[in-house]
C-alpha cells in the first residue's frame, strides 16, 4: 500500500469527527498484528494520523478522544514490550590495589547490603595485583589471593567465576547467577600489552568478551600509562588496545560489540589547574569547577573514537592519591632521585567506568518510522568511590548498571534433570536432551556441583556424554555416574553440561537432593576429594586418549 503524501493526508482529515475517530480504531483493530503487510499498513494509519494531529486543536471535541486513544496504543505497546525485553543487572568494580592484599571485608564494594542478590552479573577490573616473580608462577599454577578472596564471598550467594584473564599486574574477574549460565556463551578472552614499547604487560588491556543472551558484549580492563604529561601516549595506548583480536571465527573487534564496557586506572588527570585550586574545589565539593578540565573529557570531545562512549556524571572525590588507610590526600614527603623531593601529587579522577553501546537499528528517514529500535539499552543506577577502603593509594570505583535487552536465545541448547532417587548406595542416571543445531563432542561431559561451586572446574565428579551412555532415543539420552563416585553425606546438588565445542556451561539442572548414605564414611579425605581421585581421567586435562576411542 503507498503512503499518503502530506497534502492527501491533510485532505483525510478536513471534518474530522468523534465518529470518524471510532472508524480510524475499528479500521485500525481489524490490520493484522504479524507480518510486513500488517506492519505497512499499522505504518500507513500511523501517518494518516500524525497529519491529523496536526490541524487538530485543543479545542476541538475529538482532541480529548485522540488523546486517549493514543494513549491506550502506549498502553498496549509498552505491556508487549515489557513482555518481551528482558532486566540484567551488573555491578562493574575498578581498583588500583597497589600490589596489597585482600581486604578484610568488601560488602560496601559489591553493595550487598543494598543490592543483595538482585546482581546477575559481578565484573571486577583489578590493577597492580602483586606480580613479583614467585608469586606471580605461583598464580599461574593455582587462583590468585584476589580470585580466591572473591569467589569466597560470592559463591555462598550463588555466584560462580564465568572467567577470568590476567597480564602480570592486571586481572578481570567475571562471575554470574547459575541460572544465566546457559545463555552466556562464546566467551573469549585476550591481553594487550604497551609497557616497554608492546613487550612488557606493566601497562595495557584485559578482556573477556561474550554473548548473553545472543547479544555481544565486551569488557576491558586498562592500565594506561601515568603522569600528567602523557595524555597522548593514553589515548594511542588505548587505540592499540581497542586493535585486540580475540581467538576464534566471526569474533568483531572489541568497537564491534554491542556493548563495550571500558574502565580501570586510566591514569587521566586534572589539567591547567594548580594543586591548591583544585584541593580547594574538593573540599567545597565543588567538583563541576574541575570536569572541563578532566583531561578524558576534554579528549572525549576531540578524539573521534572516544566520542560515543558515556560516563555517569563525576559527582564523587577524585580517586586519586590518597595516603595509605587514609582519606586524606598525598601528604608524604617521598625522596627520588639524588634526595630530591618529590612533589605531591595532585588528586585526579584517575579510576574510570564507560560504556557504549553499538546502534544497531535502521536509521529512519525523515517522516518514516525505523523497522525496531536497538535491540539493548543501557542505564546507570549508580557511579560511585568508596572511600573507606585504604589498602592502596587509589579508591575503588564501582558502575552498576540495568541493561534491558530483547533476548535473541530462549532456551538452552541441553536440558538435564537427575533421574530417580540419588545416594552413594548405588549407581545414579541423568537423562538429557540438547537442541538439534547444538554442536555436541565425545569430550562433552556432565558435572555434579555443589550449590555453591566457585568455578567450572569444581566439580565432584563427572560422567562423559559418550563414554558413559548407556540408553538414547530421538528425544533424549541417558548417562550413568557410578555410586562410588557419588558424596555419602547427601545434600543439595545441581548438575551442569559442559560443551567443549562451545567452551562453556550450556545447561544446567533444577537443584535436587543426594540421600545420606548408610555406609561408612572415609575419613582420610574430604569427602569431594576423596570421590573425585576415583576418577581414572578428568575432563580439564583431557581425559585419556586411549578412553575417548574406545579401546
Amino acid at each position: 500500500m503507498a503512503s499518503l503524501s502530506g497534502e492527501d493526508a491533510s485532505q483525510h482529515c478536513e471534518g474530522l469527527s468523534l465518529s470518524d475517530v471510532e472508524s480510524l480504531r475499528s479500521r485500525s483493530a481489524s490490520i493484522g498484528s504479524t507480518g510486513s503487510s500488517g506492519r505497512l499498513q499499522l505504518r500507513h494509519r500511523v501517518a494518516q494520523l500524525m497529519a491529523c494531529v496536526e490541524d487538530i486543536s485543543s479545542d476541538d471535541e475529538i482532541h480529548e478522544e485522540v488523546s486517549r486513544t493514543l494513549d491506550e496504543a502506549f498502553l498496549i505497546w509498552g505491556k508487549k514490550l515489557k513482555d518481551k525485553w528482558q532486566e540484567f543487572r551488573l555491578h562493574l568494580v575498578t581498583w588500583n590495589v597497589g600490589t596489597a592484599s585482600p581486604p578484610p571485608d568488601v560488602t560496601s564494594l559489591l553493595q550487598l547490603n543494598s543490592l543483595g542478590t538482585t546482581t546477575d552479573m559481578y565484573v571486577i577490573g583489578l590493577q597492580e595485583v602483586n606480580s613479583k616473580i614467585t608469586t606471580f608462577l605461583s598464580d599461574l599454577a593455582f587462583d590468585d589471593p584476589w580470585s580466591i578472596f572473591f569467589m569466597t564471598v560470592l559463591s555462598p550467594l550463588g555466584y560462580m567465576k564465568l572467567s577470568s584473564v590476567r597480564m602480570q599486574g592486571l586481572l578481570l574477574l567475571i562471575f554470574v547467577k547459575h541460572v544465566h549460565l546457559p545463555f552466556i556463551r562464546d566467551i573469549h578472552t585476550h591481553y594487550t600489552r604497551t609497557g616497554l614499547y608492546g613487550y612488557w604487560g606493566n601497562k595495557g588491556g584485559v578482556g573477556i568478551r561474550m554473548t548473553l543472551f545472543g547479544h555481544t558484549i565486551c569488557f576491558m580492563n586498562c592500565h594506561l600509562p601515568a603522569h600528567i604529561e602523557n595524555t597522548e601516549q593514553r589515548l594511542d595506548d588505548f587505540e592499540k588496545i581497542l586493535e585486540m583480536q580475540f581467538e576464534g571465527e566471526g569474533i568483531p573487534s572489541p568497537l564491534d560489540h554491542e556493548v563495550l564496557f571500558w574502565f580501570g586506572d586510566l591514569n587521566f588527570r586534572i589539567a591547567d589547574y594548580g594543586i591548591h585550586f583544585v584541593r580547594e574545589s574538593i573540599n567545597n565539593k565543588r567538583f563541576n569547577l574541575l570536569w572541563e578540565k578532566d583531561q578524558l573529557n576534554m579528549a572525549k570531545k576531540k578524539e573521534a573514537f572516544l566520542k560515543e562512549f558515556k560516563e555517569g556524571p563525576l559527582l564523587f572525590k577524585p580517586t586519586y592519591k590518597f595516603d595509605l588507610y587514609s582519606d586524606v590526600y598525598d601528604t608524604r614527603e617521598q625522596k627520588s632521585l639524588f634526595w630530591f623531593n618529590e612533589k605531591k601529587r595532585k588528586p585526579a579522577w584517575t579510576d574510570r567506568i564507560l560504556w557504549k553501546v553499538r546502534n544497531t537499528s535502521e536509521a529512519s528517514k525523515e517522516g518514516e518510522f525505523p523497522e525496531e529500535e536497538n535491540p539493548i539499552s543501557i542505564s546507570l543506577t549508580n557511579y560511585l568511590s568508596h572511600m573507606s577502603y585504604g589498602i592502596s593509594d587509589h579508591k575503588p570505583v564501582t558502575g552498576t548498571f540495568k541493561l534491558e535487552m530483547k533476548p535473541l536465545v530462549t532456551d538452552p541448547l541441553v536440558t538435564l534433570n537427575a533421574e530417580g532417587e540419588w545416594s552413594a548406595e548405588h549407581d545414579v542416571l541423568i537423562r538429557y536432551s540438547a537442541g538439534q543445531e547444538f554442536p555436541n563432542s565425545a569430550w562433552d561431559w556432565i558435572g555434579l556441583f555443589q550449590m555453591n561451586f566457585r568455578h567450572v572446574k569444581d566439580y565432584i565428579t563427572y560422567a562423559w556424554v559418550e563414554d558413559d551412555e548407556i540408553a538414547s532415543n530421538r528425544d533424549s539420552k541417558q548417562v550413568y555416574m557410578s555410586g562410588s563416585e557419588i558424596p555419602k553425606m547427601g545434600g543439595e546438588f545441581l548438575l551442569c553440561y559442559y560443551s567443549n565445542n562451545l567452551q562453556s556451561i550450556v545447561g544446567i539442572s533444577e537443584p535436587f537432593q543426594i540421600q545420606p548414605s548408610q555406609m561408612p564414611i572415609e575419613k582420610d579425605l574430604p569427602e569431594e576429594r576423596s570421590s573425585w581421585l576415583q576418577r581414572p581421567d578428568n575432563p580439564e586435562s583431557g581425559g585419556n586418549s586411549e578412553r575417548r576411542k574406545g579401546i
